[in-house]
């Protein structure tokens, strides 16, 4: 473990970046923040409490050249000027989660994955909370790891873990790690390579040993391929609701969820289930065999199945105008996210769509769209790519520029029995500060009708 003392430069003032900064200079370090955009008020008044010192709407490239490490925030990316001469100077970058891991030896539940990873990683927790284990929530979610290292004492986090993150983490090791699934995301980011953004997400297994637990999908293909490639040392523990799985992991009977971990099944019908859908069935196979694996019990599984209430801004039921139902599914920022959505739907679907494109290839899309889509409101700078793919197979695409527009444009194109999905499939950086920002101004334009 190296924990000698050093000149850190912490970059990005957000939530991770902190919680990196506060940790480092708990540990002794001496710490500077730069932030190319503005700081939040709460995280300078965390960083003057700190006594840290900070820069915002610059980077001092001079100073930051300086450093013997830089903690990176997880939303820059690698290829921008700053990022390639830290690189020449050969000054180790590394992440949040990489920099609090060595200053913990609290168990640590590890979740990636391109869908379902903030649903598997609060329901996980809820189901160890609910086991009375002292359990923190971290990563993508929650309060900074690093500042929960500083300032709290847990035996046990979950940790909802990005591509970006993994990207910049070398010692840290998983005790379990799980790959909900991988599908074309963020594509942007990895040169528009499939297989390098593959590789990314299995650098979750790095520094795994035999002792270590590895949970995934064996019905996603490229998690499949990945296995034969990345070769994991940890026990495999699969799931699927295609197949049974022999030995440990668990699957679907019919209505009949089971998770046999130490030869010891547990079953729940998943009508049972609090979240609802395929997706949600995976999501719930995940979490509890990381809870089996720490022993907690079958009945606390169950209850705690039953009575998980879904996130914001995943598929989150809004209200019912006039007998027209609005759900939320703003944090669908990729394809297959919005192909669970519309998989889910039962009634004929107004779908609000767009954004950012990330290099999105709609072609799985389009058979659910010709079937339960009877109009597309495009929400987004520049919706000439969705008007492209989707023209001709629905009746009805219109243009928008502010939730308020896409709501009542998809109000008047409903009728009674249908619902208005917001469910973009694309980032929302192009009109909105983030998915959350985009899901709480369609909330408040639904109020508003």
């Amino acid at each position: 473990m190296n924990t000698e003392l050093k000149n850190i430069i912490v970059l990005g003032a957000g939530e991770s970046g902190t919680g990196a900064a506060v940790l480092a200079a708990c540990k002794g370090h001496h710490v500077f923040v730069s932030d190319k955009g503005s700081i939040k008020e709460d995280h300078k008044e965390l960083l003057r409490k700190y006594k840290i010192e900070f820069e915002e709407g610059k980077h001092s490239e001079s100073r930051i050249l300086e450093a013997d490490e830089i903690i990176k925030s997880p939303g820059i990316p690698d290829h921008i000027a700053l990022i390639q001469k830290i690189t020449a100077h050969h000054i180790p970058i590394i992440d949040e989660l990489e920099f609090a891991a060595r200053y913990t030896t609290a168990k640590k539940i590890c979740i990636t994955g391109s869908n379902g990873k903030t649903t598997t990683t609060m329901l996980t927790h809820f189901l160890f909370q609910n086991a009375g284990l002292n359990v923190g929530l971290a990563g993508n979610v929650g309060k900074s790891f690093a500042l929960q290292v500083a300032t709290e004492n847990y035996d046990i986090y979950i940790l909802e873990i990005s591509s970006f993150q993994l990207d910049h983490m070398y010692n840290f090791k998983a005790d379990i790690a799980i790959i909900t699934n991988i599908t074309p995301d963020h594509l942007d980011r990895y040169d528009h390579s499939f297989e390098k953004y593959t590789a990314s997400k299995f650098r979750i297994l790095q520094n795994q040993t035999a002792n270590d637990a590895f949970i995934y999908c064996a019905d996603d293909e490229a998690t499949l391929n990945g296995l034969k490639l990345f070769k994991p040392k940890a026990k495999q523990y699969p799931f699927s609701i295609k197949r049974k799985i022999e030995g440990e992991g668990a699957y679907l009977n019919e209505k009949e969820l089971i998770i046999n971990i130490h030869q010891n099944p547990m079953t729940m019908n998943i009508e049972r289930l609090a979240l609802q859908g395929k997706h949600n069935v995976y999501n719930s196979m995940a979490a509890g065999i990381s809870g089996r694996i720490q022993g907690i019990r079958k009945s606390v599984i169950r209850k705690s199945f039953a009575e998980f209430e879904s996130i914001p801004h995943r598929l989150e039921y809004v209200a019912k105008v006039h007998g027209i139902e609005f759900i939320n599914d703003s944090k669908a920022t990729n394809v297959n996210s919005t192909w669970y959505a519309l998989e889910s739907m039962t009634k004929p679907v107004i779908w609000i769509a767009g954004g950012l494109d990330k290099g999105n290839d709609y072609t799985s899309l389009k058979a659910l769209v010709r079937e339960r889509v009877k109009a597309i409101i495009c929400l987004g700078v520049d919706n000439s790519k969705i008007i492209e793919e989707f023209q001709g197979l629905v009746p009805t695409i219109v243009e928008t520029r502010s939730a308020k527009e896409a709501v009542e444009k998809a109000y008047y194109l409903a009728e009674e029995e249908n619902v208005v999905l917001l469910s973009p499939a694309c980032a929302s950086f192009d009109l909105f500060e983030n998915f959350e920002d985009r899901g709480r101004q369609f909330k408040e334009a639904i109020n508003e009708l």
